[in-house]
């Protein structure tokens, strides 16, 4: 790779690293997988920021990679067996607080996926919220990523009682 290449490629890295940022939800960490190259369905996982004083609530997601998206949980059915199913309201968000989204909890379906999650490519996701607005998200693919033991220190669904199901 040329020495330009190398300049393009660190700015382009560093660019995607950066957390995306609206009307005071911050984004970070964000990255998207499938279980195989032929899977219908994916997820994305991510970290949300409400650094703004005034509570918030993720009400939607949307994105051209699938025919349907939602926001899902895991929740228990029977004797340790877990079942996906769409979170009912929107997750709430408190003023000041981070969000982890993760696997085995909550986190973005993908549904119908309109084209392979490829590792190494992007997918563009818009996050709904009711008081922020649209925060739109380009998420890498990475398949190859495995879970950290809450790397972030954020809170997930169980952490919270607040949340509505």
């Amino acid at each position: 790779m040329s020495f330009p290449k190398h300049i393009l490629a660190a700015v382009t890295a560093t660019f995607l690293a950066l957390p995306a940022l609206a009307d005071n939800i911050m984004v970070m960490d964000p990255y998207a997988r499938a279980a195989s190259p032929s899977a219908k369905a994916g997820a994305a996982f991510m970290m949300l920021h409400n650094t703004s004083g005034a509570d918030d609530v993720l009400i939607a997601a949307r994105s051209d990679a699938a025919k349907r998206v939602e926001l899902h949980t895991h929740v228990e059915v029977s004797d340790g067996v877990m079942k996906m199913t769409e979170i009912e309201g929107g997750i709430a968000i408190p003023a000041g607080t981070m969000y982890e989204m993760k696997r085995g909890a909550d986190h973005v379906m993908l549904m119908g996926l309109t084209g392979p999650l490829e590792q190494g490519s992007d997918i563009e996701v818009t996050l709904v919220f009711e008081n922020a607005g649209e925060v739109v998200v380009t998420i890498p693919v990475d398949n190859e990523r495995k879970p950290a033991a809450d790397a972030h220190g954020g809170h997930s669904r169980d952490d919270h009682s607040t949340h509505s199901n």
